[in-house]
């Protein structure tokens, strides 16, 4: 998960800002239910992403702050206090083992909290790429995506389809599918630990890996 908490240094955030800039005095149609609506500037439309790209780190970081407290090698219920060293804990970071273990060990909300915070992120890519998409459409003609971002069609080969654009808007869904596949997961179980939770990783891993390897270098 590390690796989604590297994102706002990379080009996927700090590009928009950059561009806004250059951008400031670049007029175009601004559009409400996609109609041509008031003029605005390219900066200022640039800068709407960057906020929302800013605001889905924000999430990824609380997310990576939530869950400090030690859950593993933990007994599901009260056993008799012990002396044990806790150098380990603070050694990985860690505040301490918890103050109530089964309502941790049990439940799967950092998880859950991690793919609804990937989730909106992946809501904003996916509607990014769609103004990409209709940006480099002959009825927009506003924009024209490098060769390496498209490919042309079997039998026209003057078209220029944004195939990265629409891949990154059709990862949304397994994103949001790993988001309900892990709340039904939990929805039914008693407490304390039960042998569903096993089924937590894939959902958690695939959604990291789609979020943060796969489509934020997008941007770039």
């Amino acid at each position: 998960m590390k690796s989604t908490l590297s994102w706002p240094k990379s080009p996927a955030c700090s590009r928009p800002a950059g561009q806004a800039e250059r951008e400031a005095e670049t007029i175009m149609p601004g559009f409400t239910h996609l109609q041509t609506a008031q003029p605005v500037t390219f900066g200022h439309h640039l800068l709407a992403w960057f906020e929302m790209l800013s605001r889905d780190y924000e999430r990824l970081v609380d997310c990576a702050s939530a869950p400090t407290a030690c859950r593993w090698a933990a007994p599901h219920w009260p056993v008799p206090p012990t002396d044990r060293p806790r150098t380990d804990l603070q050694a990985a970071g860690l505040r301490g083992r918890g103050r109530q273990l089964a309502g941790r060990r049990s439940d799967r909300d950092f998880a859950i909290e991690f793919c609804a915070a990937a989730s909106v992120a992946m809501m904003h890519l996916s509607r990014f790429s769609e103004e990409l998409v209709l940006w480099t459409s002959a009825q927009f003609q506003f924009i024209d995506l490098p060769d390496r971002f498209c490919t042309g069609s079997s039998i026209m080969p003057q078209k220029k389809n944004p195939d990265v654009p629409e891949l990154v808007r059709g990862k949304t869904g397994r994103v949001f599918g790993a988001l309900t596949g892990l709340l039904t997961l939990m929805k039914g179980q008693p407490l304390a630990y039960n042998k569903d939770n096993q089924e937590d990783k894939e959902p958690l891993f695939d959604a990291a890996d789609t979020c943060a390897t796969r489509c934020v270098p997008l941007p770039t």
